[in-house]
């Protein structure tokens, strides 16, 4: 699934929070956001695409989830906070190319084509990863682990990144392959952007085979590398994205701008972003897969990001200059996002506090995002009672309406959409550190309920506000509008 993820170190957030986040861009997949209990998780899993039955462990945890509302897929969790405060997403569709694919194919669903065969089952996917792994496990590392073990065992059938948080670390993870894998822990000081590529771009093997502070990944990946002549890098170096990844034309007009946007935002100052000695272009395939910010980032900056679409250059869609160059590079804030989260784990706040989750249904370009307590036995109905049908009584449909309404207005409608981001997000901050303060005085954490039901009142307050403005907006610029004075 064409999506964009921002991983945030601890010491490179403005309040030393550990933060994943990731656009789910399926094609306008109706979300929700729930809570799954143990009593609600399965002992044996089935996969709808691959038919793969998994035994799971017998001691599941409470977590949150955000699935198609939609099950004729399967589930498609997409992302979550579990009771021990560890965050998932899982996953980003990442490159891979034929050397790799033929040395280890993906492993696929293979339909019986006579009565005599079986079924053959296939590996686990995006379909698959959270249900499988986070209500299991208690730390960033421990999702790396796991999800390693399932991977060699049971293969995958897409390439994908999935990324892991706790209080002090975040993980990377990255399929190659049908069944190998590698993993890296994000500094703590950087920021990693990653758009629908294999990202990483160094890795330590001594460390991934010896202490595994920083590095972990399949157990026989130095021999599947010699054995299949993969490694392309010169002079005794190692760079895993042109091992395992791709340079395609296509490459330079659906990711790497992506990657540009983000790492021009991040450090303005620190490297070149623009002009004939710009260090890194939109077509670079060296673009950092870390980079150590400018300044500390917030969760509104990783907001900021995962609405990008180019403002402020000259490939921006919506720009009134026609410069030429509109629109000729995807934007990370598209139309078919069906949700964005950012799992935000806070080391200031009580353990049963730590954990964040912020919402944004439909396209981010246009759409609010909406901080939850993730420790919760429910979500509220207006995040997690949603149908498939329009309706203004849930966020996601309320926000799926500003943003189709407002795109073909974006002039006038912008106003409007910019005053109601930042009225959620700054009202959303305020019950946040009102309900903080209030539970850490008394210790009565069931309050965090109560809370995020009135979260959820004021962000419909100010969805039905600003989708009454679009609306009017649409409705005075459609083109069969007429006055008897403009004859």
């Amino acid at each position: 699934m064409p999506c964009t993820t921002v991983l945030v170190g601890r010491n490179a957030s403005n309040d030393h929070s550990t933060m994943i986040a990731r656009t789910d861009d399926g094609y306008f997949d109706v979300k929700k956001l729930i809570v799954v209990e143990p009593k609600q998780q399965p002992k044996k899993y089935k996969s709808v695409i691959s038919h793969v039955e998994i035994e799971l462990p017998d001691s599941p945890m409470r977590y949150t989830a955000c699935p198609s509302v939609d099950k004729k897929d399967g589930v498609w969790a997409a992302t979550g906070i579990n009771a021990t405060n560890v965050g998932m997403t899982a996953t980003e569709t990442i490159t891979s190319n034929p050397r790799v694919l033929a040395a280890d194919p993906l492993v696929e669903y293979q339909k019986a084509k006579t009565r005599r065969d079986r079924d053959v089952p296939g590996g686990i996917g995006e379909e698959d990863i959270v249900v499988l792994v986070l209500p299991y496990i208690h730390s960033a590392r421990e999702g790396v682990e796991r999800l390693g073990a399932l991977l060699e065992r049971y293969g995958t059938y897409e390439s994908n990144g999935i990324a892991f948080n706790d209080v002090d670390e975040v993980w990377w993870l990255e399929t190659i392959g049908g069944h190998h894998w590698m993993a890296r822990r994000v500094p703590d000081d950087a920021v990693v952007i990653n758009p629908n590529q294999f990202g990483m771009d160094a890795f330590d093997m001594e460390d991934a085979f010896g202490a595994k502070r920083a590095h972990m990944c399949s157990a026989d990946l130095r021999e599947f590398i010699a054995e299949n002549h993969l490694d392309l890098n010169q002079n005794g170096a190692f760079n895993p994205r042109d091992v395992f990844g791709s340079h395609t034309d296509m490459d330079h007009t659906y990711n790497t701008p992506r990657a540009w946007f983000m790492g021009r935002y991040l450090t303005p100052y620190s490297h070149r972003w623009d002009g004939e000695n710009a260090e890194f272009t939109p077509e670079s395939d060296d673009i950092p897969w870390a980079l150590v910010p400018d300044r500390k980032v917030a969760a509104e900056d990783v907001k900021y990001l995962l609405s990008g679409h180019y403002q402020g250059t000259p490939y921006n869609p919506y720009s009134s200059q026609d410069t030429g160059r509109r629109g000729m590079y995807r934007s990370i804030g598209i139309n078919r996002t069906g949700v964005t989260s950012i799992c935000q784990i806070r080391p200031d706040a009580p353990e049963a506090l730590r954990g964040i989750e912020w919402i944004c249904f439909g396209s981010t370009a246009f759409d609010t995002m909406l901080p939850v307590y993730a420790n919760v036995p429910r979500m509220p109905r207006y995040l997690s009672d949603v149908t498939l049908d329009v309706s203004t009584e849930n966020f996601y449909w309320g926000s799926r309406l500003i943003a189709a309404l407002a795109d073909h207005n974006y002039a006038s409608a912008i106003q409007h959409i910019e005053r109601y981001q930042n009225a959620v997000v700054t009202k959303g901050r305020q019950l946040i550190r009102e309900y903080d303060r209030r539970m850490a005085e008394r210790g009565e954490y069931a309050l965090m309920a109560e809370a995020n039901e009135k979260l959820c009142a004021m962000a419909k307050e100010q969805t039905i506000a600003t989708l009454n403005k679009v609306l009017l907006d649409a409705s005075e610029h459609m083109k069969n509008g007429y006055n008897r004075a403009d004859n």
